[in-house]
């Protein structure tokens, strides 16, 4: 296929850099404006590389996976921006015209840029999505995240997790220092900087060992009576004690001073099994010692224990790649192996 690269010289405007000149239609392209309306789109000029290098509009287009009139009529769209005419045709093929092969050799050159663009690109992306790194409070943490981590490794199995469990206030603070990609919060409401999405509903329940007294009362505790008790609790911070703190002062009432506190469910747990006293715990985190009679639910009125989980992540950063996946996981049902959805009710 003869070019004519040669004769480029003479069009004018073309001495080695893109320019305006007469062509397809007589006029120039119009001056100004963003270079999105001045310079061709990367489709369009991936077309013209296939057709300099196929010599057939036909096999270019077949080559990029458009038909032939597409192929043709983003031809004649690229010659009208550029204002000079780029491919003649004929029953015998296309041939680039001489400021067809010029602006081939430009058209080029922006590929290969494009395609380093897109090499870099990907290689930020492969290196976000080789780890993941969570903060979850504990009761999520411990209950909920081992089945969704679960599922995520099988989606992806390259992609390292690290979990950092605290309370509430500690995971707030981990992704406002960019240490933790997603979080997971059990509180009432959604710390300052951060964006959240409900991904499931909890009730807080009282319970206590078999035991004890209020293992076996006939009438609810009423809610002046739960204020008045010492319980065992989680720590000021966590997402179960903000809802307890809110519930009661929703009703005019303020705990007691605690029997004690504690920073770990696990550790709750086993202080109420002892019989120190009762406590006050996610629904989700009992549902094994409530099978095996090793803690009792109390009932309760006049107050109200639900609360939302939220996934958070810092204002205005949308979760990508694994977090996205993984926040896609919560969001779907799956659960973490062994917990039984009725345990406790």
């Amino acid at each position: 296929m003869g070019s004519g690269a040669s004769g480029a010289r003479g069009v004018p405007g073309t001495a080695g850099t893109p320019g305006r000149a007469a062509g397809a239609g007589g006029a120039g392209a119009a001056p100004g404006g963003s270079l999105a309306h001045r310079v061709p789109d990367l489709g369009a000029l991936e077309l013209l590389l296939a057709v300099a290098r196929l010599g057939s509009l036909g096999a270019a287009a077949r080559e990029v996976g458009i038909t032939q009139p597409a192929a043709s009529s983003r031809i004649r769209s690229m010659e009208r921006q550029l204002g000079v005419a780029l491919v003649d045709r004929s029953p015998r093929g296309s041939r680039l015209t001489d400021a067809g092969a010029l602006v081939t050799d430009w058209a080029r050159r922006v590929v290969e840029a494009a395609e380093a663009f897109d090499a870099g690109a990907q290689a930020l992306r492969d290196r976000r999505d080789s780890r993941l790194r969570v903060a979850a409070s504990m009761t999520i943490a411990e209950y909920l995240l081992p089945g969704w981590l679960l599922a995520l490794r099988a989606q992806r199995p390259d992609t390292a997790v690290s979990l950092l469990a605290g309370n509430s206030a500690a995971v707030a603070e981990r992704l406002l220092a960019d240490e933790a990609d997603l979080g997971f919060v059990e509180g009432l409401t959604v710390p300052g900087g951060l964006d959240s999405v409900v991904i499931a509903q909890d009730r807080l329940i009282v319970v206590a060992a078999p035991g004890h007294a209020w293992a076996r009362r006939r009438r609810p505790v009423p809610a002046e009576e739960l204020a008045a008790t010492p319980l065992i609790l989680r720590e000021k911070g966590s997402g179960t004690r903000q809802v307890l703190d809110a519930a009661l002062g929703g009703v005019g009432l303020g705990l007691a001073r605690p029997l004690i506190e504690l920073s770990s469910t696990t550790a709750v747990k086993a202080a109420a099994e002892s019989g120190a006293g009762p406590a006050v715990l996610s629904e989700l985190a009992v549902g094994e010692e409530l099978g095996m009679r090793r803690l009792v639910s109390v009932p309760v009125e006049g107050v109200a224990l639900g609360r939302a989980l939220r996934a958070v992540w810092p204002a205005g950063r949308r979760p990508a790649g694994p977090a996205r996946d993984l926040l896609s996981l919560t969001r779907s049902g799956v659960r973490s192996p062994g917990r039984r959805p009725d345990a406790g009710r």
